[in-house]
């Protein structure tokens, strides 16, 4: 076997892109809202889903929701999804989900908390500054719940409320 060959039979991982896929904000009791001296009560939602694209080349897309009230009032809702495009090749199967349900979230997770924060101050409120997300923990306790599929690498994160 060539050196050539050998390499090309090594595990591979890089990233390609990284992107803001989609983004919105929504201040639907504006201007009343900047009024308030309550705070609010802050709901984040996370959501991850890897596909594939190409051979070897997946879509990663990290979706965060914020959604801050006070009582029954929206202050604000902050939509990101942070995508990313990853290049997998030549790991194992059983190796693969988890590589794109771990490593690219955490990856792209710096990326959504920067946009989530920036969105948050430029419609005019106290940033949000997103906790660190153990995605090793989610993607086990996916795992318990349903265990792999067998087919096509489509991995979706459960929503987390903090």
């Amino acid at each position: 076997m060539s050196e050539a060959q050998q390499d090309n039979n090594q595990p591979a991982f890089s990233i390609e892109k990284v992107f803001v896929k989609d983004l919105s904000l929504e201040i639907p009791n504006a201007p009343q809202v900047f009024l308030e001296r309550e705070a609010p009560t802050v709901d984040i939602q996370l959501h991850h889903n890897s596909t594939g694209v190409e051979d070897g080349v997946y879509q990663c897309v990290l979706t965060v929701t914020v959604t801050a009230k006070i009582g029954d009032k929206t202050m604000f809702l902050v939509e990101a999804a942070q995508g990313g495009i990853f290049v997998v090749r030549n790991i194992p199967a059983q190796e693969l989900e988890a590589v794109l349900a771990i490593a690219c979230p955490n990856i792209l997770f710096p990326y959504v908390r920067e946009v989530i924060s920036d969105t948050v101050v430029r419609a005019g409120f106290p940033p949000v500054i997103l906790s660190p997300v153990n995605f090793e923990a989610i993607y086990a306790a996916q795992r318990e719940q349903q265990p792999a599929a067998a087919g096509g690498v489509q991995i979706i994160t459960p929503g987390v409320s903090h």
